[in-house]
């Protein structure tokens, strides 16, 4: 059980990962956190901002275009993967019953801000957690048209890694010293990238109680 715990820590810390993974797990990990239903918990946003930084200041051996070519690619990959899916699974996808790694809640969630936003959730869904994982599993239990579903695709995950791992790698060019502040750096983008959800599940709430009490 120890053993299971240190495992499962080592895998949700990039820092861990980008050291003795390098380039390949970070692929793998995009991959299955944009396209498999159970990777939601895995480190997305910065661990694309940590391999642009690791790539600035040597510490990974791959160039930033390897790099960015490598996470583009898995990102794009994952999401097809992910149509694919729930096109295959449909509405049956709503009554597979909760287990460790898989809350129907979190498809409700993608449900949610799909019909708010439409195909424009396979873009703006790449910045928040869980619904990066959800919306193209979603996008194809709903059928979306397969070619408006690639643009949405290549645009997102061109918009997603441009902005978090160049961002990384820039900051790392000018800002070398700045690897020593990394941990709130960390914490200040989850935070950011959890905001979403918090306020979606507190609408949530509120709008329950309001029915409840009518």
């Amino acid at each position: 059980m120890h053993d299971f715990l240190m495992t499962f820590q080592q895998l949700m810390d990039p820092e861990y990962l980008l050291s003795h993974g390098g380039f390949y797990i970070v692929c793998l990990i995009v991959f299955a956190e944009t396209g498999l239903f159970f990777g939601f918990f895995l480190p997305g946003d910065y661990l694309l901002f940590l391999a642009g930084l690791f790539c600035a200041l040597g510490k990974i051996d791959v160039t930033i275009v390897e790099m960015f070519s490598g996470i583009l690619v898995s990102g794009i990959l994952g999401n097809l993967v992910g149509y694919w899916f729930g096109y295959r699974t449909g509405p049956m996808l709503f009554k597979k019953q909760d287990s460790l790694i898989f809350k129907k809640e979190y498809v409700m969630m993608a449900e949610e801000f799909y019909q708010k936003y439409g195909g424009r959730a396979l873009v703006i869904g790449r910045f928040v957690p869980i619904i990066r994982t959800f919306a193209p599993i979603f996008a194809g239990v709903v059928k979306l048209d397969f070619k408006k579903f690639l643009v949405y695709n290549v645009v997102g995950a061109l918009i997603w890694v441009s902005g978090l791992t160049l961002t990384g790698y820039f900051l790392g060019e000018f800002f070398p010293g700045i690897i020593d502040y990394v941990e709130y750096i960390i914490i200040g983008l989850i935070a950011v990238a959890f905001l979403p959800i918090v306020i979606g599940v507190l609408k949530r709430t509120m709008n329950n109680r309001k029915q409840k009490t009518k």
